[in-house]
């Protein structure tokens, strides 16, 4: 499987007809949805599926877990991440995550779509129009409705085999084995009784760590009996099944772990134990206490842990969530919730020059969702601490491929901020950096000027660099080195400012320097910032610094020391995850091989290039001197191997996973 999937609390159980039907659909339809009520196993039975059917016959398998996110205006660029595109281009997303699809028969699985059902049959239906080989296998409360679904009906397991086989088996991981006759008819019965729901299941045998087997019957069977009301006529058993174990779970709980199951609620994309320790304190929730709340419901399967990262079930999630709002918590939950992700995504600009960098880019990449949750609060009750949260990590998203989300927040957040000053330079800089790497040019010079300004008004000297460094990058991609330089060089003179603002702004002179021609000093200035970054333990800027030392040496024909270059900037930019950047580095590594007489290498990397330089949705781009240096180089590697071998060489590597390919050329 290629990206994110559910995680697995044991072997998958039973489902063997089911398994068999939903694959063959797969494999001859276009559209699946499996159907049926929450905890009922539909995600897990995604996912098997995928291991059957994803083996052979798809060029892509990629998991969206559509759970994580509540505005369907972010669904495509949650599917488009899913799918591996950095969509850098300007034009509908939409369209540009069908380019990217094309034609190549990928495997799409839509997670949890109930919640965004008109959202994703549009999106489904405009998909599977342009791509004519994409199967999508979606898991939903209710059926898309799109034209061509074909709806799978996700029942219960059989209480008298499969519910028997997977309540044994989480049973045995819970400690509690039976032997005795007796025991054995009181699981049957457990097994009947929950009407072989197997998230029910789960959380039963989570709690016979507390009780044995046959208590647990009898005392099901009662509160089973008094579920019985107006609403069971109208309700299957298994739902009244499920909520009874949900709520039996929750009544079993300690009075500070239905506490801790309550304010986890909160949570989009899964919390680290730090991020629950701060959202989650308070009251009798504090230090230990919240601790042993928490080991109290990784106990009872209530959430899982997967290092220090936790995992709750939608149906989980959604009952807590109830209790939040009984307890009139949900408000300041949400609350503490986006304050904690404001306070994390202030410590990018401290980190950003430092050994802390990759690790913050990790760290806010997983947190994306939450982040997302964070701004939707905000904007709706602080409008200053969105704005000062999206201007924070709008760089960031940027420089990590989230430019859709990120124009769409710092947008919002520009029409919902008056002020101060240096709020807005933050977020028109932000976002002039976004519309620069999208290719629109004309919008993000007229958004420097704006940062510009008020950085004026606010009087930081800071604010005044990153415009600036803005305003020069603008001029680069355009070509316009000598205007860039002279904005780089007044920008660098003055009050001291913020060793990234200016890093930026040396880097900016940098290009400028090799763009004019001036090697000897563009050299000696790259090498000067390379090994601040490198002092520093910064990368981002390390990066930019190896690309230009590269381009140099190309420029003054010493090749083996370009090729060096290249490969040191692509394992900087694999540490921060920028598809823009590899792009580049595969063009200047394979202009360096061909130049070294290794034509059919050459061409691997072109190869492996185009297919990143198609991740982020657009041409290969860069400053205007790259151009010919890949034209001259592209045509001296045809002529060394001739052009049968060349596109022989392209095109396998245009097939194969560049992440693979690039490992190989880094291990010279």
């Amino acid at each position: 499987m290629d990206s994110w999937a559910p995680p697995e609390s044991g072997p998958f159980v039973g489902r063997k007809r089911a398994v068999e039907e939903v694959v063959s659909r797969v494999r001859t339809g276009r559209l699946v949805t499996l159907v049926g009520m929450g905890g009922i196993g539909k995600s897990r039975l995604a996912a098997r599926v995928v291991d059957v059917a994803g083996r052979d016959g798809f060029t892509g398998v990629h998991w969206a877990p559509l759970w994580t996110i509540g505005n369907p205006a972010l669904l495509t660029s949650l599917v488009a991440d899913a799918c591996g595109l950095s969509d850098h281009s300007s034009g509908d997303p939409v369209e540009g995550l069908a380019r990217w699809i094309g034609s190549r028969r990928v495997l799409l699985v839509l997670d949890s779509c109930e919640h965004l059902v008109r959202a994703c049959a549009a999106l489904v239906g405009a998909l599977l129009d342009r791509c004519p080989a994409l199967v999508v296998l979606a898991t939903s409360r209710e059926p898309l409705g799109t034209e061509g679904e074909e709806p799978y009906r996700v029942g219960p397991l059989s209480p008298d085999s499969e519910a028997m086989e997977l309540f044994t088996a989480r049973a045995a991981a819970a400690g509690a084995r039976w032997t005795a006759p007796e025991d054995l008819v009181a699981a049957a019965e457990v097994c009947h009784w929950l009407e072989g729901v197997p998230l029910a299941l789960e959380l039963a045998a989570a709690q016979l760590r507390e009780r044995p087997v046959g208590s647990m019957a009898r005392l099901l069977r009662g509160r089973l009996a008094l579920a019985e009301g107006p609403e069971s006529r109208i309700q299957p058993a298994r739902h009244r099944a499920l909520r009874t174990t949900i709520g039996w779970s929750h009544e079993l709980c300690e009075p500070r772990e239905r506490l801790l199951w309550a304010r986890l609620s909160v949570f989009r994309s899964g919390a680290t134990t730090a991020d629950v320790a701060w959202v989650c304190r308070g009251g009798p929730l504090t230090g230990d206490g919240l601790a042993e709340a928490l080991d109290g419901l990784v106990r009872k399967s209530v959430v899982s842990l997967s290092g220090d990262r936790l995992h709750v079930y939608d149906t989980v999630r959604e009952y807590g969530a109830l209790w939040l709002a009984e307890l009139g918590e949900t408000r300041s939950l949400a609350d503490r919730h986006a304050l904690r992700f404001h306070a994390l995504a202030l410590t990018v600009e401290d980190s950003w020059w430092g050994p802390e960098q990759a690790r913050t880019y990790a760290r806010l990449t997983a947190c994306h969702a939450d982040l997302c949750a964070a701004l939707e609060h905000l904007l709706a009750t602080d409008p200053v601490r969105a704005g000062e949260l999206a201007g924070a990590v709008g760089f960031l998203w940027a420089c990590s491929g989230h430019l859709h989300e990120a124009a769409h927040y710092l947008e919002e957040c520009l029409q919902a901020v008056a002020g101060p000053p240096a709020l807005l330079s933050r977020l028109c800089w932000a976002l002039g950096v976004v519309r620069c790497l999208r290719g629109e040019y004309v919008t993000a010079a007229r958004l420097a000027g704006r940062a510009d300004e008020e950085a004026v008004r606010a009087g930081d000297a800071a604010l005044l660099a990153d415009a600036a460094y803005l305003r020069g990058l603008v001029m680069l991609l355009r070509g316009e080195p000598l205007d860039a330089l002279a904005v780089a060089d007044a920008a660098l003179t003055g009050p001291a400012r913020p060793a990234p603002s200016v890093a930026r702004c040396r880097l900016v002179r940098v290009f400028a320097l090799t763009a004019s021609g001036a090697l000897g000093e563009a050299r000696a200035e790259a090498e000067a910032l390379r090994d601040d970054s490198a002092s520093a333990g910064e990368h981002w800027t390390r990066s930019y610094t190896e690309y230009q030392l590269a381009v140099i040496a190309v420029l003054e024909e010493r090749a083996a020391d370009a090729a060096a270059h290249a490969r040191a900037m692509l394992r900087d930019k694999l540490l921060i995850g920028d598809a823009f950047g590899l792009g580049l580095g595969l063009d200047l590594l394979a202009v360096s091989l061909a130049a070294l007489d290794r034509g059919e290498e050459a061409a691997v990397a072109y190869g492996a290039g185009q297919v990143f330089w198609e991740m982020v949705g657009h041409p290969q781009r860069g400053t205007p001197e790259l151009g010919p240096l890949r034209v001259r180089a592209e045509r001296e590697a045809r002529r060394r191997i001739g052009d049968g071998a060349y596109e022989e060489a392209y095109g396998l590597a245009r097939l194969t996973d560049p992440f693979v390919t690039l490992g190989a050329m880094l291990a010279e």
